[in-house]
């Protein structure tokens, strides 16, 4: 009989009844609550990006069906269990936790991709109210009434200028030929 857990039945309690927000949280409140999450999960590993690769390159080897199975092989005998030095409450739970987490990793994604295309927008809308303060402000410094405003228009004109005008590294000039003698 197969004891391995299939990931696809895990119930989403938790996303099948989301918390009703009484207020807005503001980012340094996310900060904070995502950092004291940080602290309250055991097994977190920031991986380099070298050991991201082997780790991925070493799971890759073994698709989740062939570990499922395999892991059967350990329920089905205590030698193989003592053999491999893990007990099969031990290897169902960690299979569990893996799927879990794998669940929380999705949301975590989903989260993040909603906060970048948040921030996308307000980038957007910032460029647009400067785009329009710059055009109003180019059109006002024409009044001497307001003189104030000419060093912030010419600040802004000077950093598009520079934008377009960066300087390009010299290539260097292949070596001409030298003249047969």
């Amino acid at each position: 009989m197969t004891q391995y857990l299939n990931p696809n039945l895990i119930t989403q309690s938790a996303a099948e009844t989301p918390p009703t927000p009484t207020t807005k949280l503001e980012p340094e409140a996310v900060i904070e609550q995502l950092r004291t999450m940080q602290s309250q999960i055991d097994g977190l590993s920031a991986l380099t990006s070298a050991q991201r690769k082997l780790s991925r390159s070493r799971a890759a080897r073994q698709p989740v069906p062939v570990i499922s199975a395999s892991l059967d092989v350990i329920s089905t005998s205590d030698v193989v269990a003592t053999a491999v030095g893990q007990q099969v409450d031990a290897v169902l739970q960690l299979q569990q936790d893996e799927a879990r987490w794998n669940l929380v990793a999705g949301e975590l994604r989903k989260f993040l991709k909603g906060i970048e295309g948040a921030n996308l927008l307000r980038r957007e809308q910032l460029a647009l109210i400067a785009s329009q303060a710059y055009s109003v402000g180019t059109q006002l410094v024409r009044n001497p009434a307001n003189q104030d405003l000419v060093p912030h228009v010419e600040e802004v004109k000077r950093l598009k200028n520079a934008k377009h005008h960066k300087k390009v590294p010299n290539a260097p000039q292949p070596p001409s030929p030298s003249p047969s003698a």
